[in-house]
C-alpha cells in the first residue's frame, strides 16, 4: 500500500494542508511548512515516501523548472539589459566573493583543489525557489531589496550555464566514471572528449534560444488559432516539459533551460497567457520541490559526522552572510536592506544538486563527499525561513529604519489627518498634489532607500509594513481622517482595510486598485472608495481625441463623468457575478450593451447639441481673432 503512486499523492497532499496551515496560523512562511511537512512524512520519521525522497525530488524539480520559466517570462530583454550593471555588479560581487572565501576553506579542509573549486561553485549559489516564494509572499518585490536579490538571483541562474559547462575540464579521464539512475542513459555528452563536451553545452543553449523565437512562437501561432484553450494548456506544458528534456539530454539543468526559454519567449505575444495558465501549477509543484527537500534530508548521515556537518553548514551560511553584507554595503543598500539580502540568500540552493549529482558523474567528488554536501544544502535550505524570521522580529526592529523626522509643524498642521500608504509613481502623485493644495500626509513605505529619499524632500515618513497594527497607530491612525492606501498590491490593501474597519471604523478608506478584478475582490469584501489606477487616464486620453476631432471640452467632461458614473454601476454589479468563465463573460456583454445605451441616449437627449459652455463655438471663435490681432 505504501508504494502505491495514490497513496504517495494523498500523503503529500495532507502533509502540505496540514503543514502549511499551521505554519500560516503560527505567522510563518508557507516554505516552512512545505519543508517541515517533507521531514515528516519522510523515510527517517513515519516514512511514508522512501528511496530518502530521491525520486521524488527528481520529479519535484519540475516545480524549479516551472518558477524559472516563468521568471525569464518576466524579463524582456530590454529590461534585462537595463538591469545589466545591478545584475553584473552585484551578481558578480556576490558569486566571485563567496566563490573565492569557500574555495580557501574547502581548500584548508584538506580537500584538492579540483574538488574545493566545484563544491565553491555549488556553495555560491543560493536557493532562488525560496527567496522568490518569499519575496513575493511579504509583497517586497518593488523594494530595493528585492530588486537587490532579484538582480543576484538572475546572475546566479546565468553563470549556472559556465559553471556546468567548465565542470568537465576539471573531470579526471583516467579514472572510470560514476553513474547512477538518472544520468546512466540521458546524458548525450558522456561520451565526448573533454573540450567538446564544453562546446556541446553551449550548443544546447543556443539552439533552446533558437527553437523559443523560430519554432515555439509560430507553433503558439497556430494553437490560438484553434480557439481551444486546453490546447494552449498542453503546449505551454509542451514547451516547458521540452526545453527541460533538451537540457537533460545534454547534462545540463532543465531549470536552466526553462529560464532561458522564457526570456525568449518574454517578448512575444504569449507572454501573459503562459503566465496565467502555468502559475498555478508552478505553486503546486514548487510546494512538492519544497516537500521532497525536507524528505531528501539525510539523517543517517547527519548521525555519522554531526558535528562536521554542523560546523561546515554554520561556515558556509556566515560566509554567504558576510559576502552578501559586503555586496549591498558596496551598492549603498540602507541598513535594513542589506540585512533582508544577507539573511535571505544565505542557503546553498537548488541548482548546487544539480552542480554536485553532475561532479559525482564526472568522479570529480567521491559518494561520500556528494552524500554530505546534499544534506549540508537541504538543511541550509530548510534553515533560511527560519533565520529570517529572527531577522525581522528580532533584529530589524532594532537596527533598521526607525522613526520619522520630526519638523516643526506650520499653520496647516490641523489638517495633518492623512496617512499615505506607499509612494511608488502612484502615490507620489497623490502626494505631492495634496501637498500643494497645503495638505500634509504621513507616508508608509516599505523601502528603506525610498524612505530615505523622501525625508530629505520633507515629507513625514515611517519605513515598514503598514499591515502591522503597531506601525499604524506610530502613524497616528488614532487621530486620522483618511487612509490612502496606494499600494498596487491586492493583499497588502485587504490587510490594512481589515485591520482599520475591525480597529479604527471611523477612519475613511481610499483605495488603489491596477484593475476591476482586484476592485471586485474589495467590493466584495464590502470596501467602497475603489480607484481603478487605468480609468481617469483611459478616458482622458480618449476625451483628447474627441475633442482634436471636433467635440466641445464641455461636452467631453460631461460624458466623461456619465461613463465613470455608469461604469462603477456595472462594476459593483459584476462584483457579485458568478465566477464560472462563460456566466461572466455574458453578464459583462450585457452591462457593456447597456452602458453604451446609456451614453447614446444621453446624446439623443440634445446634450451635445446644446452644450455651450467653456468652450463654445463663439468664445473659441472669439479667442480666435484675439490672437490674430496680437
Amino acid at each position: 500500500m505504501t508504494g502505491s503512486l495514490l497513496f504517495e499523492a494523498i500523503v503529500f497532499l495532507a502533509g502540505a494542508i496540514i503543514c502549511v496551515s499551521i505554519a500560516k496560523r503560527l505567522g510563518l512562511s508557507s516554505v516552512i511548512g512545505y519543508l517541515l511537512a517533507g521531514v515528516l512524512i519522510g523515510p527517517y520519521v513515519l516514512g511514508f515516501i522512501g528511496e530518502e525522497g530521491e525520486d521524488i525530488l527528481h520529479f519535484a524539480e519540475f516545480g524549479v523548472v516551472m518558477m524559472l520559466f516563468l521568471i525569464g517570462l518576466e524579463i524582456e530583454p530590454k529590461n534585462f539589459w537595463n538591469m545589466r550593471k545591478t545584475i553584473l555588479g552585484m551578481g558578480g560581487i556576490q558569486v566571485g566573493g563567496t566563490m573565492l572565501l569557500s574555495y580557501l576553506l574547502f581548500y584548508f579542509l584538506g580537500y584538492n583543489w579540483e574538488v574545493a573549486l566545484v563544491i565553491s561553485m555549488a556553495v555560491a549559489l543560493s536557493s532562488t525557489a525560496i527567496a522568490m516564494q518569499t519575496i513575493k509572499e511579504k509583497g517586497l518585490m518593488d523594494t530595493t531589496f528585492g530588486t537587490s536579490a532579484f538582480s543576484i538571483l538572475l546572475f546566479q541562474d546565468i553563470i549556472v550555464i559556465f559553471m556546468i559547462g567548465a565542470m568537465p575540464l576539471l573531470s579526471n579521464s583516467n579514472e572510470e566514471l560514476h553513474t547512477d539512475s538518472h544520468n546512466e542513459s540521458l546524458s548525450l555528452i558522456d561520451s565526448l572528449p573533454l573540450g567538446f563536451q564544453t562546446l556541446a553545452i553551449i550548443l544546447s543553449v543556443v539552439i533552446v534560444i533558437a527553437l523559443g523565437r523560430f519554432v515555439i512562437v509560430p507553433m503558439l501561432r497556430k494553437v490560438a488559432k484553434t480557439g481551444v484553450r486546453e490546447l494552449l494548456i498542453a503546449a505551454a506544458f509542451l514547451i516547458v516539459f521540452g526545453i527541460a528534456l533538451i537540457m537533460e539530454l545534454v547534462g545540463l539543468s532543465p531549470a536552466l533551460g526553462a529560464f532561458l526559454g522564457g526570456v525568449v519567449l518574454s517578448s512575444s505575444e504569449f507572454k501573459h497567457e503562459l503566465e496565467s495558465t502555468l502559475e498555478p501549477f508552478k505553486n503546486l509543484l514548487l510546494g512538492l520541490f519544497f516537500m521532497a527537500v525536507g524528505a531528501s534530508i539525510n539523517f543517517i548521515v547527519i548521525a555519522k559526522s554531526p558535528l562536521t556537518i554542523a560546523g561546515v553548514l554554520i561556515a558556509i551560511i556566515v560566509l554567504k552572510a558576510i559576502i552578501l553584507y559586503i555586496t549591498g554595503k558596496v551598492f549603498k543598500l540602507k541598513l535594513d536592506q542589506k540585512l533582508l539580502l544577507t539573511f535571505s540568500l544565505a542557503q546553498v540552493g537548488e541548482f548546487a544538486f544539480v552542480l554536485l549529482s553532475f561532479a559525482f558523474g564526472l568522479n570529480i567528488l567521491e559518494q561520500e563527499q556528494l552524500d554530505m554536501l546534499l544534506v549540508i544544502t537541504a538543511l541550509s535550505m530548510a534553515l533560511t525561513p527560519i533565520i529570517s524570521i529572527i531577522n525581522e522580529r528580532f533584529i530589524l526592529p532594532k537596527v533598521g529604519t526607525k522613526e520619522s523626522i520630526q519638523r516643526p509643524m506650520d499653520h496647516i498642521a490641523k489638517s495633518q489627518k492623512i496617512i499615505l500608504v506607499g509612494f511608488g509613481h502612484f502615490g507620489s502623485t497623490v502626494g505631492r498634489f495634496l501637498r500643494s493644495h497645503g495638505v500634509e500626509a504621513t507616508v508608509l513605505d516599505q523601502d528603506s532607500n525610498r524612505v530615505d529619499f523622501l525625508r530629505k524632500m520633507g515629507f513625514e515618513v515611517y519605513y515598514g509594513d503598514a499591515t502591522r497594527i503597531d506601525l499604524l497607530e506610530s502613524a497616528g491612525i488614532a487621530d486620522a481622517k483618511i487612509i490612502i492606501i496606494a499600494t498596487n498590491r491586492v493583499k497588502v490593501s485587504k490587510a490594512i482595510s481589515k485591520i482599520v474597519e475591525e480597529k479604527y471604523p471611523h477612519v475613511e478608506l481610499m483605495i488603489r486598485t491596477k484593475n476591476r478584478y482586484d476592485a471586485y475582490e474589495l467590493l466584495n469584501l464590502g470596501r467602497e472608495n475603489i480607484y481603478r489606477e487605468s480609468l481617469d487616464t483611459s478616458l482622458s486620453l480618449a476625451s483628447d481625441v474627441l475633442h482634436k476631432l471636433g467635440f466641445r471640452k464641455y461636452t467631453l467632461n460631461r460624458q466623461v463623468k456619465n461613463f465613470i458614473k455608469y461604469d462603477e454601476t456595472s462594476l459593483r454589479r459584476l462584483a457579485k457575478a458568478p465566477k464560472r468563465e462563460e456566466d461572466y463573460i455574458f453578464k459583462a456583454r450585457k452591462e457593456l450593451q447597456e452602458q453604451e445605451e446609456l451614453l447614446e441616449a444621453d446624446f439623443k437627449r440634445g446634450i451635445v447639441d446644446f452644450d455651450n459652455h467653456w468652450d463654445s463655438e463663439h468664445i473659441r471663435k472669439a479667442l480666435e481673432n484675439s490672437k490674430s490681432k496680437m
